[in-house]
């Protein structure tokens, strides 16, 4: 029997928690035959909602769903754990402004950080999914003294992914036929959607991306599509893109484990190490090839364009203003 691999998930009882727990129960983010163990954070005032969802997956009889524990604390919930997938943050209020949601979720993400170094696995995995995503990994990152900094990913995976939507939408085939697209810098409308290397499938035949959409509909239309996309969603439904967050922290971290199947590429913001002028240490979405299990390289070597190089120092900008906003928390 395969050990059990334990799971983390922070705000557990939320929407996206909601999306979440129990396709990683079925074997959708680890595999079909990997046995989880969950580990389930929830503030106080949420713990009676938690136990709810509990009940949900106990009735689900997952064959692959081992164990089950609730916490409002995350040295317990972090306890040995190999997978901790930050999804909970502060919402952004009316009128409040980026930089005052980053002070708001900063000592959130100092204490996680702190409790996934003091007690989680020394192999753990983390990817932070809460808002603003980039930011607060860097924070938790910044507390590790035993847990590898490139363990801490935040995701972007769901900005590839909306990219993904559109194009294999455009071209009228699936999302599956396209692969080698990628996000550049931080999980903001600032972000950095790249097709240059993208190839689609068309009648059987590889193409790249490029060749076959109108120029203006790339730089207009898809462009702001993808940076504004989960704006266009809470307009549309009257709720933040819960459903489509999961599927993409599931993406990240099945990838991540069991590798990207035909695409050369995934992204996923992880560590600088200073590779295309990004300074190093800053959380940034780059082209990442994965390796092996949990293993990962940033992909270097491409060639950029001068209008690709502008918006990618304009998005690293704002990666390291946001950083000076809490340097005293690193």
């Amino acid at each position: 029997m395969t050990s059990p691999i334990r799971v983390a998930v922070t705000g557990a009882a939320g929407q996206i928690g909601y999306s979440l727990l129990f396709r990683i129960a079925s074997g959708e983010m680890l595999g079909p035959k990997q046995p989880v163990i969950l580990q389930l954070l929830e503030l106080p005032f949420a713990m009676e909602a938690l136990e709810g969802v509990a009940m949900e997956l106990t009735d689900g009889a997952f064959p692959l769903l081992h164990g089950i524990e609730c916490s409002d604390d995350p040295m317990v919930a972090f306890k040995d754990a190999n997978v901790v997938m930050c999804v909970g943050s502060k919402p952004r209020g009316p009128g409040m402004l980026r930089s005052d949601l980053i002070r708001e979720n900063g000592p959130i993400f100092v204490g996680q950080g702190k409790a996934i170094d003091a007690v989680a696995a020394d192999d753990c995995k983390v990817v932070v999914v809460g808002n603003p995503c980039n930011t607060n990994c860097l924070i938790a990152a910044a507390q590790a003294t035993r847990i590898p900094k490139a363990n801490f990913t935040a995701m972007t995976r769901l900005d590839h992914n909306r990219a993904l939507g559109q194009i294999a939408k455009k071209l009228e085939v699936s999302a599956g036929d396209i692969k080698n697209l990628f996000i550049w810098g931080n999980h903001s409308p600032t972000m950095v959607p790249d097709i240059d290397h993208a190839v689609a499938s068309v009648d059987g035949v590889d193409r790249k991306v490029r060749d076959l959409l109108d120029v203006d509909w790339i730089g207009g239309p898809f462009d702001e599509t993808v940076r504004t996309r989960g704006k266009a969603i809470i307009a549309a439904r009257g709720k933040s893109s819960a459903a489509s967050a999961a599927n993409a922290a599931i993406d990240h971290i099945h990838d991540w484990y069991l590798g990207s199947g035909g695409s050369d590429y995934v992204s996923m913001a992880v560590p600088s190490d200073g590779s295309y002028g990004i300074p190093e240490g800053l959380i940034c979405s780059f082209p990442v090839r994965i390796t092996g299990p949990w293993q990962y390289e940033i992909v270097k070597g491409f060639e950029l364009s001068m209008g690709m190089k502008t918006r990618i120092e304009a998005t690293v900008a704002e990666l390291t203003s946001e950083r000076e906003a809490i340097a005293d928390l690193l």
